[in-house]
């Protein structure tokens, strides 16, 4: 018979002080991680098929546009390698060593994008280069989300493991409130001319001052209680990537299934909208980034909500009430950004936010509770990897696609609404996880 472990009780951090060090903690990684990506798949919808893919820019705008797209899908294929990578040295050595080294790795990589020659200056090499620093960016996305979940989740009291779990969740939406917001003011703030001639290269180079204030509050938090003491006992898997498959590979496909609808519904949010407002209905790109940027805020708090409400009524009710918010509000969004008119674009956008957060808050909480202490950082990156992989990584090069070969924004509705039904699915057959033990187990 086993008995929890002590770090399952509802003392949780040792004080305020030491609550906010490790909700800071985990909160300022994703949101750093995810401004860097945001950047890219931002800037990706509007200008660097023209700057990286030159020649096929001029010849085929609309192939130019599918192939920029799937350079952001580019760095999913590559999340699983981080998440293993990271996944087996965090069950090895601490969630806190893989945090600050994913943390300065996508950081360097978001940097040097910035300061990347043109296909005008070096020719082919300049998409090569720009894909060889996506694929490190991908690397480190793959192990950044599974250590700052259980970061905040293992800390948590049971009675808030939910709320605690959102706060890496939230990184996402602030992450793009950030590059959003900067590329408005960018755009707004200086020529066409030369925000296309080198201002595009300002937010890839801010990302360094960000890493270093990451790194100063990520050094501040201390190690996970759950991982003290699997150390303590020597309860470390010697192999916990080998265990994980043989012993667990149920969680790791639902894991995957849950996160399908609801990361490419938000990449659509990301990335899609953006372009297809821009250039298929020839919005001002200053207003769309802005009500981008405002619907971000609606996808803040309703992650935090998702995250509170899973600790009240429980993790699968709050995901499938999410996913039925995201299933049946896909046609009529659809329907109000094709009229062109940006009040009700943006709240197309707003109204989509409130099903991404509900079906994202309890994501952290409800991952980490699938797992055993000693394979759950492998467990929850390589289901979070792989379901981004088959979710958003490539959810934007599909939806232009279906645009250019139907003529009909409906079938993107249709599209996602499929994949929220396989990831209510995934949710149902992992059944609730509310409440369930987090330490290491006593015999």
């Amino acid at each position: 018979m086993t008995a929890a472990s002590t770090v399952d009780s509802e003392a949780g951090p040792s004080s305020k002080r030491e609550e906010r060090k490790v909700l800071a903690g985990t909160l300022v990684g994703t949101t750093i991680e995810w401004y860097d990506f945001f950047i890219f798949a931002q800037l990706t919808a509007t200008l660097l098929s023209p700057l990286f893919l030159t020649p096929l820019q001029a010849s085929n705008p609309g192939l130019a546009q599918i192939l920029s797209f799937a350079l952001i899908g580019i760095s999913f294929l590559f999340r699983p390698l981080g998440a293993v990578v990271a996944g087996h040295l965090g069950d090895r050595l601490g969630r806190k060593a893989m945090l600050v080294f994913t943390l300065v790795m996508m950081g360097a990589a978001t940097a040097l994008i910035g300061m990347l020659p043109t296909y005008n200056d070096i020719g082919v090499w300049a998409p090569i280069l720009l894909i060889t620093l996506r694929v490190i960016q991908g690397f480190s996305a793959g192990g950044e989300w599974g250590g700052a979940a259980l970061m905040a989740v293992e800390h948590a009291p049971m009675s808030k493991r939910g709320l605690f779990g959102a706060y890496p969740q939230i990184g996402v939406p602030v992450g793009m409130i950030l590059a959003t917001g900067l590329l408005y003011f960018l755009n707004t703030g200086m020529s066409k001319e030369d925000f296309g001639s080198w201002g595009w290269r300002v937010p890839f180079l801010l990302s360094i001052v960000l890493i270093v204030v990451g790194y100063l509050i990520r050094r501040a938090v201390g190690e996970s209680p759950v991982f003290k003491e699997m150390a303590a006992r020597k309860a470390e898997s010697k192999a916990p990537l080998g265990q994980l498959i043989r012993h667990h590979k149920k969680s790791v496909l639902y894991s995957t299934m849950i996160f399908i609808g609801n990361n490419a519904a938000g990449y659509l949010l990301i990335a899609f909208f953006i372009s297809y407002a821009t250039k298929s209905l020839k919005m001002p790109v200053p207003q769309i980034l802005l009500a981008t940027t405002l619907a971000s805020f609606g996808w803040l708090i309703f992650t935090l909500v998702g995250g509170w409400l899973s600790d009240r009524i429980g993790r699968v009710k709050t995901f499938l009430i999410g996913y039925g918010i995201v299933f049946a509000w896909m046609i009529p969004m659809f329907a109000l950004i094709d009229t062109k008119d940006i009040l009700l674009y943006g709240v197309a956008l707003f109204v989509l936010t409130v099903g991404l957060g509900l079906s994202y808050g309890p994501m952290s909480a409800m991952y980490a509770e699938m797992f055993p202490a000693n394979v759950r950082y492998s467990g929850i990156s390589i289901g979070y990897a792989f379901g981004a992989i088959l979710g958003g990584a490539f959810a934007a090069t599909i939806a232009e696609s279906l645009l250019q070969s139907t003529k009909w924004t409906g079938s993107i509705g249709i599209y996602i609404m499929v994949l929220c039904v396989i990831s209510a699915a995934g949710v149902l057959l992992a059944k609730e996880t509310k409440g369930r033990p987090l330490g290491v187990s006593r015999h």
